[in-house]
């Protein structure tokens, strides 16, 4: 038995069918095909379904209760505790699962700067799991970086294996399971790759912050002047759109961590939603579909194999991986420094933010420990459309932290290095979900970029009454109508009861943090 192999073993990883062991990508589309896990798509990219699981599953995501690291998460409905015994009950079930498989294993990184990445690897019963794995996280660039690789993590990704909630104490098929102490992940019941990805950010979303490092949920790119840019969001709100610039160099398009030296990104790749993508709209993106690259759940023809990327007949959540160098003007590595603007992005369902503001620190702080967004349709289980969120931190299903960990972090590096910071509606305008329709993207880069070369810091700001951002009164390439929310409804009162109903929201949401300084709470929203 190799090292290797060996080190499976320990693990409990015994009598399987056949080991395969970094492969690199053309074997692992070769494998795929082979077992009927996908079809090739006519631009090359691998095409699979993940069934009846089309997003994230976060109620069946658990942290062992151990004790390690008990004392530091900030346990409820996100961080959901479950105990050593019920964890070794599902890892000996996914232990005898594996026996008489054939596995894919992929030994990968988590951070592109070495003196803070994460040895991750990545067991998986499906060869385009391995792919997915093997495309989204920083890849060892030379035989010598694997030569004595352990892992510091490791992933068991059997996804077609499924619970039992009356025997194995999970509320569905679905579980995902984080053992800090032991540094093992379980995933299983659920075949949405992006399981695979964010049980590792949210390792790195508990590692860092200890050691004094911003972990953050954001897309970041660079422009000539070396002027960086953070986007942070939720999933859909435009992440990796925006940050997918042709005009600046790309760092990474969803996680990334903010230490004493700048910003890096903790990914080898992108994770794009494809749904209506276009090569009009969205050419760096659609261009960076091909082979190596992974479609899920996308409708295409069968004869020609062409994806209809306007299609939601399977879900909303389409999305494509694919590694971060088939964008043509990606940094790689995705190493750069300290950010000078830094936009929240936030797809208010109710139509009534402002399609951008410029905030005070104090209303970063407010903002970013907010969190207001909405989950867009297929981005969950069970989210079939908008629904009006408060996610601290703009990621809060993947911070085992409680968020003012994140949010102290957030105001140092604000302090440090005086960053612009902008809240941007990527959502509704012109009335909520159902009436109004969403913010043109031209619209949205417009005043992205009027931001970004300093245009926009010579406008006349007025603060919006209800919501007291700073709001623009022209901007380069938007019509100025747009800037006003008001002035898009055609109801106006009814415009007035949305807006008061979210600053109300705003209000109620934040009374869950405690010891919060005044000069923060002075920038919540007026309520009457």
């Amino acid at each position: 038995m190799s090292d290797r192999e060996n080190q499976l073993s320990q693990l409990g990883i015994e009598y399987w069918k056949a080991l395969h062991w970094n492969l690199t990508t053309p074997v692992l589309v070769e494998a795929a095909l082979r077992r009927s896990e996908g079809v090739l798509a006519d631009n090359g990219a691998l095409i699979v379904s993940t069934g009846s699981r089309t997003g994230r599953s976060p109620k069946d995501r658990f942290i062992v209760e151990e004790a390690t690291s008990k004392d530091n998460i900030d346990w409820g409905s996100v961080n959901i505790p479950m105990s050593e015994a019920q964890f070794d009950h599902l890892l000996n079930k996914v232990r005898a699962y594996y026996q008489g498989k054939e596995l894919f294993v992929q030994d990968l990184f988590a951070g592109q700067d070495p003196r803070y990445r994460l040895g991750v690897r990545v067991v998986s019963e499906l060869a385009w799991g391995a792919l997915f794995a093997r495309t989204l996280f920083v890849r060892p660039q030379s035989r010598d970086e694997l030569a004595d690789y352990r892992p510091d993590y490791t992933v068991l990704h059997a996804p077609m294996l499924q619970a039992n909630p009356a025997v194995d104490g999970t509320r569905s098929e679905v579980f995902v399971v984080l053992h800090f102490g032991r540094r093992l992940i379980l995933i299983g019941g659920t075949r949405y790759g992006g399981e695979i990805k964010k049980s590792i950010f949210s390792v790195m979303n508990y590692l860092l912050p200890l050691k004094g490092i911003f972990s953050m949920h954001c897309s970041a790119n660079v422009g000539a002047r070396e002027d960086v840019a953070l986007f942070f969001g939720l999933s859909g709100t435009g992440k990796t759109s925006l940050s997918a610039d042709p005009e600046r160099r790309l760092i990474g398009d969803d996680e990334h961590g903010w230490s004493d030296d700048g910003v890096f990104n903790f990914e080898g790749g992108c994770y794009a939603k494809t749904i209506r993508l276009s090569r009009e709209k969205e050419p760096q993106i659609y261009n960076a579909i091909r082979f190596g690259s992974i479609a899920e759940n996308v409708i295409y023809d069968p004869e020609t194999r062409t994806i209809d990327y306007d299609s939601d007949a399977i879900t909303e959540n389409t999305r494509a991986t694919y590694p971060l160098e088939y964008i043509d003007n990606a940094l790689i590595p995705g190493i750069a420094g300290h950010p000078r603007n830094v936009f929240f992005l936030t797809a208010d369902a109710f139509g009534v933010l402002p399609p951008i503001s410029r905030l005070t620190p104090e209303m970063a702080m407010y903002h970013f420990m907010s969190g207001y967004t909405s989950k867009l349709a297929g981005t969950e289980a069970g989210v079939t459309e908008p629904e009006a969120t408060f996610s601290a931190c703009f990621g809060a299903p993947f911070l085992p932290l409680p968020a003012t960990r994140y949010a102290e972090l957030l105001g140092k590096k604000m302090n440090q290095h005086q960053v612009n910071v902008w809240l941007v509606n990527t959502g509704w305008s012109g009335g909520p979900y159902g009436v109004g329709s969403r913010i043109d993207i031209k619209y949205t880069r417009a005043m992205v970029k009027a931001a970004l070369n300093g245009q926009l810091e010579k406008a006349e700001f007025r603060p919006d009454p209800v919501f007291r951002v700073l709001v623009p009164t022209a901007c380069p390439g938007v019509p100025a109508d747009i800037l006003n929310p008001k002035n898009t409804w055609q109801d106006k009162s009814a415009y007035d009861a949305k807006a008061r109903e979210l600053a109300r929201r705003f209000v109620e949401n934040f009374q869950k943090f405690k010891n919060v300084p005044e000069s923060i709470l002075s920038a919540a929203p007026v309520t009457d």
